[in-house]
């Protein structure tokens, strides 16, 4: 198959840093051996949680048609009727252009993913398998959830399923490929190096947990489980008054510590990252410092529970953070201190 370059660079270039910025900083950093198959895992992972968060179709429907996007990783070759199907039922139900265009070019995706070598596609076969299994998480336990009875997780297991389908198999897939890829990393255990690599997705993801608390409620959807809000007296509709915040806030604490803790799993992980391989390693600094700063705003926010605040750090921190690291090289005493003075605070 005599795939366009010209198409497969729009999809890593212009698409990718439309459906996210931040991401596309991480992905124009990595070594070009495997930029390809990050950035193709990268973009099916946004198509399949648009898919799931398309709100203005039926749930049933979103569930039918993430199992059907999910089988197209399965089959031997990729069944068009059903990228064609997917197609026709979501793009005219997009509000966002970025994620209404990568639908559209769903079909140069997967033509994208057929390119790769086989051993790179069984990996993001993998990955997609795992991931979609979140996703069906969301929609089958959140189903009845409303802005006014937001639906919870049952318990504290119940939220590590989900935080390792939707994000901590990510750390999985990424020391897998690169260790396929990179002969500087041939020494890494990549069982024990995987492991390290699944809390550091669960880091990021329990950051966007804590982070998006009042947006996920809006939407009738709670990921602090039942079992630990009980610990304070709580029930899911206390939190959405803002009476309870001052109870809520030592589990927001303990969520916090929990994030910066898998995080700090993710910093030995980039330390273990020879010093030579200055763009993985940045590509890893990168989301750890990002995720450090979000988790200080977090903590000192006021309102968190306030839908109408967004927690964000700013284009000035994000480029500072950037031009720290990618000026000193990667450096561990540089990158080090910074991430300690965001872990110890």
């Amino acid at each position: 198959m005599n795939f366009s370059r010209a198409t497969k660079s729009y999809l890593l270039g212009d698409l990718l840093s439309q459906v996210s910025r931040s991401f596309y900083f991480t992905l124009a950093v990595l070594p070009a051996s495997v930029r390809t198959q990050v950035g193709l895992a990268y973009l099916f992972a946004r198509a399949a949680d648009t898919i799931t968060d398309t709100d203005l179709i039926e749930q049933s429907e979103r569930i039918y048609h993430l199992k059907n996007f999910q089988k197209l990783f399965t089959l031997d070759t990729i069944d068009w009727q059903i990228v064609q199907s997917i197609q026709v039922a979501l793009v005219s139900h997009q509000a966002l252009p970025a994620e209404r265009i990568l639908l559209e070019r769903l079909d140069d995706c997967f033509r994208a993913y057929l390119e790769c070598e086989f051993p790179d596609r069984a990996r993001i076969c993998h990955l997609m398998t795992t991931l979609t299994k979140g996703m069906e998480m969301d929609l089958q336990v959140f189903q009845v959830g409303t802005a006014k009875h937001p639906q919870s997780l049952e318990t504290t297991e119940d939220l590590d399923r989900y935080i390792y389908y939707v994000a901590g198999c990510v750390g999985e897939y990424w020391t897998n490929l690169m260790c396929a890829h990179l002969s500087s990393l041939r020494h890494w255990d990549v069982k024990q190096m995987s492991n390290v690599g699944i809390n550091f997705g669960k880091g990021l993801q329990l950051t966007n947990i804590v982070k998006d608390v009042a947006k996920d409620l809006r939407r009738g959807r709670c990921y602090i489980p039942i079992s630990l809000l009980k610990t304070a007296g709580l029930t899911t509709d206390d939190i959405l008054q803002p009476e309870s915040w001052s109870s809520f806030q030592p589990i927001l604490n303990q969520l916090i510590q929990q994030a910066m803790d898998y995080l700090d799993q993710g910093w030995k992980y980039t330390m273990a990252i020879p010093q030579s391989e200055i763009r993985l390693r940045l590509a890893c600094m990168w989301p750890i410092l990002f995720g450090g700063e979000t988790l200080k705003l977090v903590k000192n926010s006021p309102s968190l529970l306030n839908p109408d605040q967004q927690v964000k750090i700013t284009r000035g921190c994000v480029y500072r953070i950037i031009g720290l690291t990618a000026i000193t090289g990667g450096s561990s005493f540089v990158g080090t201190t910074y991430w300690k003075k965001l872990y110890n605070q």
